[in-house]
């Protein structure tokens, strides 16, 4: 077992989210394979245009309000006002050629049913497709030191890590302004880590998971960037600007420029194949660069 009690850092890990469908609502989960993309199935579908180009909250906000639920061989999809969208998660229709960010990429397309769903729900033609996992779409090697790390639709990297004491931070300063505290799922975590101090996530070398199979281990890269989603409020799709606000007070960040940044995306070091769970030991050591 590789875990460390003597790191320099120790924790638990207090939650899992998985994002199926790229920037629609998460699931909070007790446990999650993981593979060398990130968490099991996250990410693993995308909403796009009809020329293909990949949709979020960023210009659709109500992709908020669209709650999906995973069972055994099908993936639910519900939002107000809508009957259930029930899609299988091992068959799909056509192949298709997608674009998310610069990447474009072959995808499978789910079929009419979805896509007259998700069109009339956010209210233009839209499509859903399916990653095509034997593509590998690689993280930045720039940032994983040459590294190739695969990930499926998420924006960049297979896990973001964020922290509980990091949005307590947030939340005390919100509140300490007259602004209502909010919750972690603004910026849609996969792993969140427990008993850790606030933004250590942003100072650690490799994380550290305790597990039976041998030890899973998670390397932060690249702090993440923060765009409006977080401004978003999950439950209305309504968008003020507290939230980013607030960040720009405290959170610029001189690796990415002076960018706003809240978490840390990580890649799969070691341990693709076996489970996180929420209560697992997390072990790190700081990083001094």
């Amino acid at each position: 077992m590789s875990f460390n009690p003597d790191s320099d850092l120790s924790g638990t890990i207090a939650r899992l989210c998985v994002y199926p469908v790229k920037s629609c609502a998460g699931i909070e989960v007790q446990e999650a394979l993981l593979t060398e993309t990130g968490l099991d199935l996250d990410r693993a579908w995308m909403v796009v245009d009809a020329k293909g180009m990949f949709l979020t909250q960023r210009v659709l906000p109500r992709m908020a309000l669209i709650r999906p639920q995973l069972k055994s061989d099908e993936m639910v999809l519900r939002a107000p006002g809508m009957l259930a969208l029930h899609v299988s998660i091992d068959a799909v229709e056509a192949p298709a050629t997608v674009t998310v960010w610069r990447d474009t990429v072959p995808a499978w397309d789910m079929g009419a049913v979805a896509a007259q769903w998700f069109t009339d729900f956010l209210g233009q033609p839209c499509r859903l497709v399916r990653f095509d996992p034997e593509h590998r779409r690689l993280s930045s090697m720039e940032w994983t030191g040459g590294i190739e790390a695969p990930n499926q639709f998420a924006d960049g990297f297979p896990v973001l890590v964020a922290s509980e004491a990091s949005m307590q931070e947030l939340n005390a300063r919100l509140q300490a302004a007259g602004h209502a505290p909010v919750g972690m799922e603004r910026f849609r975590p996969n792993v969140v880590l427990a008993g850790v101090d606030a933004h250590d996530e942003d100072r650690v070398d490799m994380i550290r998971v305790e597990a039976p199979e041998g030890g899973i281990h998670l390397q932060p890269v690249k702090p993440c960037s923060r765009c409006p989603i977080p401004d978003i409020d999950p439950a209305t799709a309504e968008s003020t600007p507290a939230v980013g606000d607030m960040l720009r007070t405290y959170r610029q960040d001189k690796r990415l420029d002076g960018a706003i940044t809240f978490g840390m995306n990580a890649i799969v070091a070691r341990g693709a194949g076996q489970m996180l769970r929420v209560g697992q030991r997390v072990g790190a050591d700081l990083r001094f660069d």
